[in-house]
């Protein structure tokens, strides 16, 4: 009898060990059913920000691509349908029968030539300085970005105004020029869509990076905002700012004030001294 109850107080032993072991096996192949499936949404969602950036990447060279496109096309028609005909014009009145006019026809004509000519320096120096901004390469981003603002200013439609704190060395050329161009465009931008009162710049250096910031009192954006926005728009405005940030090697931060009274563009840069 003793020896049937021990017999029997064994196997219900067994039954519960080879029950424990069944239910820990299958706890077992959960875990790793679960860290499985999870590694695997992870790899999944890596693989579709990795597929957001490339097609972001795509569209910033497809935006600088086609901003350069642009301007090209603009400059050809420019000098296609102004300077072309003012120079054939010119050369018309100097023909190779001028010489057999009279003298009084001959002057005529060559001071009609002249102002023509004339005309058609002004028309490619203003296209040259469209490219480059006289006061840019010769003073400099600070006085470029100053002149811009007295223009703005002067118009009456928007208080203008700018304050540098630290530009005792001026930025590389090619830094200047993009600098110019995205600050020109978030302006450009502000006025038109803001509805802003004033827009004030100020500028200063921390350690090797130059900050712009851009304060405005309209109608502003903020970063997730203009992520979406750089994503979704079909519009090359922020996707050239973003591509001239991109070659920069800096950043670009949205964001509104603490009162909520004002909006805030921050670029930052790394510096890149002139070279001599």
């Amino acid at each position: 009898m003793y020896l049937l109850q021990a017999s029997g107080n064994s196997i219900g032993i067994s039954n519960v060990l080879i029950l424990g072991t069944i239910g820990m096996f299958i706890m077992a192949i959960t875990l790793v059913s679960v860290v499985v499936f999870h590694q695997r949404r992870v790899i999944r969602f890596n693989k579709q920000l990795q597929k957001m950036e490339e097609e972001r990447q795509q569209m910033l060279l497809k935006a600088s691509i086609n901003f350069q496109e642009e301007e090209r096309q603009r400059i050809a028609a420019d000098l296609h349908d102004d300077a072309g005909p003012l120079l054939a014009t010119a050369r018309l009145y100097l023909n190779e029968n001028l010489i057999h006019q009279e003298p009084s026809v001959q002057l005529q004509s060559i001071f009609s030539a002249k102002q023509i000519i004339d005309d058609s320096i002004q028309l490619i120096r203003n296209i040259s300085h469209s490219l480059m901004p006289p006061t840019l390469k010769n003073f400099g981003l600070e006085s470029a970005i100053k002149d811009l603002f007295e223009k703005i200013n002067g118009s009456g439609v928007i208080n203008a105004s700018v304050r540098f704190h630290d530009n005792r060395e001026r930025l590389a050329e090619d830094q200047e020029l993009l600098m110019f161009r995205v600050i020109q465009e978030l302006v450009t931008n502000i006025m038109k869509h803001s509805g802003a009162g004033f827009i004030h710049l100020t500028q200063n250096v921390q350690g090797n990076f130059s900050y712009f910031r851009i304060h405005h009192d309209g109608k502003g954006i903020l970063q997730d905002e203009y992520e979406r926005l750089n994503i979704e728009s079909k519009g090359l405005g922020l996707k050239n700012i973003e591509s001239r940030m991109k070659v920069l090697k800096g950043r670009i931060f949205f964001d509104i004030d603490s009162t909520e009274t004002y909006y805030k563009v921050t670029l930052e840069i790394p510096r890149i001294p002139r070279k001599n």
